[in-house]
């Protein structure tokens, strides 16, 4: 089959718009190019060892002078390349990179706001914090994990919350649902969820909903893949998600607006209406759908709402770079941030996820790491056994086990005194 007979973007098999624009002849551009690249028959191979020398380059050289534009984001360089090593292939660890972690992590603490930032000396912002607190996670470094001040953590993150039930950035940041979830996500990880914390914030996500469906940042804003997964997410941090999620969104509304992400031929998703697909989406789209798939029994890509199959080959055949690591889209570089989240969405294909209230006892800030998952159904997707990656917490993006481990050495210390 040719690039040519493979595309959807023929007479035949689509309505084109006639009116030619920049953005329609990209997308044109792009959608032949991954027809030409996912081919009928056996899956492209899963270049473990080449991504792995990549994902080591943060921890283990000098990063080059190109980097100091991420200055501001050291806690991201370590949890984004660690993460996906950890999902790629857990053997692929070492003692000396893991034991690097902790020491990194916490020189970023700002120890008089109380919470991280994105480098040494830095003022304390909620990304970096969850960040910080995601890759304390995976290194299971219990003497370090001992050493987090939560008392002060918490106070720092009642000093970004809201009035409206949202949170901000950082003191005197931009409020947004990205503020929400790593303030949650980072909360539930130390055991200090109080009502306290979380008054008003399910309402205020419920206000991101747009008219198309889907989340956006703030209300009023677009819908975007990103904001829709920060939301989902906090959602099921806040609660029992089987009943959070259908009080505060309109599922059915939500659902079409993902639906309407996956493209063709590619296969992947986009993250906005009339938006180019991008790896990364795999997981900030394709993980609402592992949320929703384990939370309500009547969504189920046995449907016709997604193919888990068309994503996986999106994956294999058009974000592979062959000079290691993971990428956007043919054409474009990879890097760690696309890495993570791209082999976040390989995973969420290769596996179902399902959430299990009986698994522990409901107390507040456990909801989230009430989830199980299983190897996906063989009439779902083809899994050859060397493209499989490790499972992982749909909600934390988190290998799985390694967020439970974290809020279990917090929960045996006791309630704090908050």
């Amino acid at each position: 089959m040719t690039a040519e007979q493979n595309t959807v973007h023929n007479e035949e098999l689509s309505v084109v718009d006639s009116l030619i624009t920049e953005s329609s002849t990209t997308q044109d551009e792009v959608a032949r190019m991954c027809a030409g690249m996912i081919l009928d028959g056996q899956l492209a191979v899963l270049q473990r060892q080449l991504h792995a020398d990549f994902l080591k380059i943060p921890t283990s050289f000098q990063l080059p002078p190109n980097y100091t534009g991420l200055d501001a984001s050291k806690p991201w360089l370590i949890y984004w390349p660690l993460h996906a090593l950890e999902i790629l292939d857990p053997d692929n660890q070492t003692d000396d990179i893991l034991s690097r972690i902790g020491p990194s992590i916490m020189a970023c603490l700002n120890e008089l706001e109380g919470a991280f930032g994105g480098g040494n000396g830095q003022t304390a912002h909620l990304a970096a914090t969850y960040a910080s607190l995601n890759a304390l996670a995976i290194s299971r470094d219990e003497q370090v994990w001992s050493q987090i001040n939560r008392e002060g953590l918490y106070k720092w993150l009642m000093s970004v919350k809201l009035p409206d039930g949202g949170f901000s950035m950082h003191i005197g940041g931009e409020e947004d649902v990205r503020a929400v979830y790593c303030a949650l996500a980072s909360a539930a990880l130390l055991n200090i969820i109080t009502p306290e914390l979380t008054e008003g914030t399910a309402e205020w996500i419920s206000r991101c909903q747009t008219y198309e469906g889907g989340i956006g940042g703030a209300p009023g804003n677009e819908a975007h893949g990103g904001y829709a997964f920060c939301g989902l997410a906090a959602l099921c941090i806040l609660g029992n998600p089987v009943e959070m999620i259908p009080k505060y969104l309109d599922v059915d509304s939500f659902v079409h607006w993902l639906s309407a992400r996956q493209y063709q031929p590619e296969g992947g998703f986009s993250g906005r209406t009339n938006k180019l697909v991008d790896g990364c989406y795999s997981w900030w789209v394709g993980g609402c759908w592992s949320i929703l798939e384990g939370v309500l029994p009547w969504i189920t890509s046995k449907d016709v709402l997604w193919s888990k199959a068309d994503l996986q080959k999106y994956i294999l055949y058009c974000c592979q770079s062959p000079r290691g690591g993971l990428r956007d889209k043919p054409g474009k570089s990879s890097d760690f941030y696309h890495s993570c989240y791209v082999l976040s969405g390989l995973s969420e294909v290769q596996h179902r996820y399902s959430f299990r209230p009986k698994l522990r006892e409901s107390k507040s800030g456990e909801w989230s790491f009430m989830w199980t998952y299983e190897l996906e159904s063989p009439d779902i997707v083809i899994i050859d056994e060397q493209n499989v990656v490790g499972p992982l917490n749909p909600v934390h993006v988190l290998p799985a086990g390694v967020g439970e481990r974290m809020h279990d050495f917090y929960a045996a210390l006791g309630t704090l005194e908050l």
